[in-house]
């Protein structure tokens, strides 16, 4: 049977998935591609689960005959136990975000980090990675930082409310990349570090619709910076309309979030997705308000 005639079913597991745009954008490429694929949210407090049963979840849809999972909050790392396999990447991050069914085993990868990393190769193929500031080290921030540094950052500061988790997150991506130079450290950092920086990325709520906001000074930003959000909704978040007017090269958060799903939808149909399609069918999904 070719590739083409099998027919995918796919679950997102996690807690407030009922409004997400994966199902649609990846439903929407598998048909523009000819597959069978049915992509299904499993919300957590929909189905009475507690987010520590993720595993018991997989099992059950796997011998249901689901293919693969996408894994969101807030069960990235609740999940690793669970997994028969674990790519390098993704152990290193501590975060699984796809999950394959392969002869009955559950195989984890990490697409957050790879999905960034091409958006900036695609979007900011110019940017300088001399020094980059990140505000965020939570899970998507781990990510991105991840991210930066696999794709050659000399030095990368990250500052966070919580100076504790910025400092533990870098030490770690410290011993990972010893080529390059890890810093952290709190949000009053931010002046000094961004009036020497290369380029800024934000990777915290601030900015969604239920959390407007610049997450940085305007006053911060300049000309030379060039700054993306992870921010998707809206895809124009404050920070990038105000680095826009400034002059700055910007990457939206929605070249991350295409990027992420370009990447699962790879892995779990073995077929490559046609990225400038699936970076479309998303602007018409959020500018639908879906």
């Amino acid at each position: 049977m070719s590739t083409t005639e099998e027919a995918f079913l796919v679950g997102l597991v996690g807690d407030g998935v009922l409004p997400s745009l994966s199902p649609a954008l990846h439903e929407r490429e598998a048909d523009a591609v000819g597959l069978r694929y049915l992509y299904r949210p499993l919300d957590l407090p929909t189905m009475g689960r507690r987010p520590d049963e993720v595993g018991a979840i997989l099992r059950e849809g796997a011998a249901l005959g689901y293919n693969a999972f996408n894994i969101t909050y807030p069960c990235k790392q609740l999940v690793l136990d669970a997994l028969d396999e674990v790519d390098e990447d993704a152990a290193r991050l501590d975060a699984v975000n796809t999950v394959l069914v392969r002869d009955g085993r559950l195989v984890g990868r990490n697409t957050d980090w790879t999905g960034f990393a091409a958006g900036l190769a695609s979007g900011l193929p110019e940017a300088d990675l001399a020094h980059v500031v990140l505000v965020g080290s939570g899970g998507a921030g781990s990510a991105v930082a991840y991210a930066l540094l696999a794709a050659g950052a000399s030095r990368l500061d990250v500052v966070d409310l919580d100076a504790g988790r910025a400092e533990a997150r870098a030490a770690s991506l410290a011993a990972l990349f010893p080529a390059a130079t890890v810093g952290a450290g709190g949000i009053d950092l931010l002046p000094a570090l961004l009036a020497a920086a290369t380029g800024l990325v934000h990777a915290t709520p601030v900015g969604m619709h239920h959390h407007p906001g610049l997450p940085v000074d305007r006053a911060l930003l300049r000309p030379g910076l060039w700054v993306a959000d992870i921010v998707y909704r809206p895809v124009r978040t404050q920070l990038v309309a105000a680095a826009e007017d400034l002059g700055c090269p910007v990457l939206d958060g929605g070249h991350m979030a295409v990027g992420q799903a370009v990447d699962s939808f790879r892995l779990i149909t073995g077929v490559e997705p046609d990225r400038d399609r699936m970076r479309a069918h998303f602007l018409q999904l959020v500018a639908a308000g879906r």
